[in-house]
């Protein structure tokens, strides 16, 4: 994207252009942005930041002012999945950086790049109980890859280089730089170093020779191979070196659901997503498969479900960029320690053969035709929400992206929406934060503003962060929300159906808002659909609309996601109905 004057903070007798020198130490921390390559910031102003906005007066970077901090963090993580850098999110000392903390955690969870800048009060008052202090570092530290508290306006520059760096590089995360006013006030004249990782920070890129050659012997000798492509083979930018593997060697391909996007899910060794919510065929590929190669995957208990019947007898080759990964969670045989991309490319360089394995594939094709993702959508009742999700796919190019909040709807999007595409799925998945969609799609859209950006929303999910309209009416964002409305917490509301008598304790809204009106008091433009005849017409003025819309779904509040493994089930024995539970 090309750089541009902030649209929020704007200065008609400067020029942002022009480089001023540094001289404090807020400036030095903008000008080592402008050194990493930052074109792009979200965030909200306050007391204890305020030196380091007004530093950003005079920058080229433009800034995203956001409804809440919690939006910002969303939305640079968002713009981090979808640039393949770092999004950067501002926030001021004390509510400012703990509103922070749940897309943080979100982010730490998830392994994407998101640096943080935090105001903090004078050095002096640290300790003190001044008037909007917190610990920042402390309370960050179990939530990030590493945070920094800066104690020298000579070096918060280098500082927060560094902090980028860290945040994009091996395993990505987000970092935390914590600015008190005095260090950011301070005066210094020192250009800060470009951003660079620290002498002792040393991920390992390729796996050793041995373990790479003891990985194709396997692959080679295997009858019933499968590839399990986790959200690593996108951070990697691995997902041709993924395809043409896969289709080289004839593999079928499971991902998990950070990884959607990874292969394409029209290929035919596309077997989709597997785990709690994921493809029937998915689970009983990983649950017959002899040999399983894990690339980019940390095994979270959402994708095996119980560790002891999670491919019970596969050979598992697990290949990531942090050895931690390595058998915590589930046992590896062979340890591919390196980068995705390289690490397929060390596997392709050894493969002397293809594993023979026709029936395989063929069994593959065959549980496909046995476990459809289909539904019935009888006229008497209200609207599935599945039809909702595949008529947006159908109004939208092959490229689009996908955002979502947490709860049902993140699974029908999952489920019903052709990803062909890696960055196209950007979801909450490790921490499962409900109201992560709206913010998210403002990230996505401010980092490809020529792509058609949809985001799905629960009326639960969106009511927790839809005061982010006013950012895309305010930035003229063309976004499509769409909210799958079930008046209700509808997973919550399958979960108590299903595991507790249906007794709806807190889970059931008697009364929600009509979002088509509550749109266009923010000044985007709204729209309700009731009946299947109203969809795609909806739909294709929506998209239409040159700025932010929204269409509310009212879908049938009885609507539920299958496939389901119960929560610490054997992913094999999937329920297809609430009677198979």
């Amino acid at each position: 994207m090309s750089k541009q004057a902030s649209t929020t903070i704007d200065d008609e007798e400067s020029d942002p252009d022009v480089e001023l020198p540094v001289e404090n130490g807020a400036s030095s921390v903008i000008r080592a942005l402008e050194g990493a390559g930052v074109e792009t910031c979200f965030g909200v102003q306050g007391g204890a930041i305020m030196p380091v906005y007004d530093a950003l007066y005079d920058s080229s970077i433009r800034h995203v002012t956001m409804a809440h901090e919690q939006g910002a963090a969303h939305a640079a993580d968002a713009f981090g999945i979808v640039a393949g850098e770092p999004g950067v999110c501002l926030a001021t000392s004390g509510p400012g950086a703990t509103n922070l903390v749940t897309g943080l955690a979100d982010a730490d969870m998830d392994s994407d790049p998101v640096l943080a800048l935090t105001g903090q009060v004078a050095t002096a008052s640290v300790g003190n109980d001044a008037f909007q202090e917190t610990d920042t570092t402390g309370v960050t530290r179990p939530i990030t890859k590493t945070n920094y508290f800066a104690t020298d306006a000579d070096t918060v520059g280098d500082t927060v280089a560094e902090a980028f760096a860290l945040s994009g590089t091996g395993r990505p995360g987000p970092t935390v730089v914590d600015l008190p006013k005095d260090v950011t006030n301070a005066g210094t004249d020192r250009e800060p170093g470009p951003p660079r990782t620290p002498d002792t920070y040393d991920p390992q890129y390729e796996a050793d020779d041995e373990a790479v050659e003891q990985a194709v012997r396997s692959l080679e000798r295997a009858e019933k191979p499968v590839i399990l492509a986790g959200g690593g083979v996108i951070k990697g930018e691995a997902s041709d070196a993924l395809r043409a593997f896969a289709t080289e060697y004839g593999i079928p391909v499971v991902t998990t659901m950070p990884a959607l996007g990874s292969f394409p899910e029209d290929h035919e060794l596309a077997m989709e997503m597997a785990g709690m919510h994921g493809t029937g065929y998915a689970n009983m590929a990983i649950t017959h498969c002899d040999t399983m190669l894990a690339v980019g995957c940390r095994f979270d208990d959402r994708l095996t479900g119980g560790i002891e019947t999670f491919a019970p007898d596969a050979e598992v080759l697990h290949a990531d960029i942090d050895p931690a990964e390595i058998s915590k969670n589930i046992e590896a045989d062979v340890a591919l320690i390196g980068d995705a991309g390289t690490v397929l490319e060390q596997l392709d360089a050894e493969m002397t053969r293809a594993p023979d394995a026709p029936e395989w594939r063929e069994q593959c094709t065959t549980w496909k035709a046995e476990y459809p993702m289909d539904y019935a959508a009888p006229e008497e009742r209200p609207l599935r929400p599945e039809f909702a999700v595949e008529a947006m796919d159908e109004a939208t190019p092959d490229d689009a992206i996908v955002t979502t909040g947490v709860g049902q709807h993140q699974m029908w999007a999952c489920q019903y929406w052709t990803y062909r595409h890696p960055r196209t799925w950007v979801s909450s998945h490790g921490l499962g934060t409900m109201g992560y969609g709206l913010p998210a799609a403002i990230g996505a859209k401010v980092a490809k503003p020529d792509t058609e950006v949809v985001c799905f929303e629960g009326d639960g999910s969106f009511l927790m962060t839809c005061q982010e309209l006013a950012v895309a009416v305010r930035e003229n964002l063309d976004i499509t929300v769409a909210v799958l409305n079930n008046s209700s917490v509808g997973m919550v509301r399958q979960w108590q159906d299903a595991f507790f008598e249906g007794r709806h304790s807190a889970s059931q809204y008697p009364w929600v808002p009509a979002f088509d009106k509550l749109a266009e008091a923010f000044g985007a433009q709204g729209f309700s659909v009731h009946e299947y005849d109203e969809v795609v017409e909806t739909v294709e003025a929506a998209i239409a609309h040159d700025g932010p819309s929204v269409i509310d779904f009212h879908i049938d509040p009885e609507s539920n996601v299958y496939p389901m493994v119960p929560s610490g089930g054997d992913n094999g024995q999937f329920a297809l109905s609430e009677d198979q539970l």
